[in-house]
């Protein structure tokens, strides 16, 4: 019987959010399942899905995400009015979600998405607690990068 070839690591991505990165300081990072109608899914195959400006908010003891863009494709939604900035509901334990909403509102973290991929035949997003970056700690940021890209050049022309 021959192996099942395991996919390539980055291959299950759907979505990031690199500015997420770069304007906050994030710590904790949980995984959270997303309720989606059909058109969405089928969006979100086709890697039209946008997570920047994304953040969760939390109305009534449960996870919202609030700024994905979901472009329907033009075959699916013919028949109906698609809505590609709804806010869509997150599913996570209520330990975590618990956790999450305290450091929110106490803590004066933001809660952001900062990525988007499938887990088996699921679609994850992946949350994390964002501390927000002075302009500072951005510049200083944009150095450490730019030095890393100058040392890898070095390094290939060594």
């Amino acid at each position: 019987m021959a192996k099942k070839q395991k996919s390539k690591p980055g291959s299950s991505t759907i979505a990031l959010n690199k500015k997420a990165k770069f304007d906050y300081q994030l710590q904790d990072k949980l995984e959270a399942g997303i309720v989606l109608l059909g058109w969405e899914v089928k969006s979100a195959r086709a890697g039209k899905v946008q997570l920047t400006d994304t953040y969760v908010i939390f109305q009534n003891g449960e996870a919202w995400l609030v700024g994905a863009q979901f472009s329907p494709l033009p075959t699916v939604s013919t028949h109906f009015v698609a809505e590609p900035m709804r806010s869509r509901k997150l599913l996570m334990h209520d330990r975590e979600l618990a956790r999450l909403q305290q450091a929110a509102e106490q803590k004066g973290y933001t809660v952001v998405a900062t990525a988007m991929y499938w887990k088996q035949h699921l679609i994850k997003v992946e949350v994390a607690l964002g501390k927000g970056k002075q302009l500072h700690d951005k510049r200083e940021t944009e150095k450490e990068r730019d030095w890393n890209r100058q040392k890898q050049r070095l390094f290939q022309q060594a």
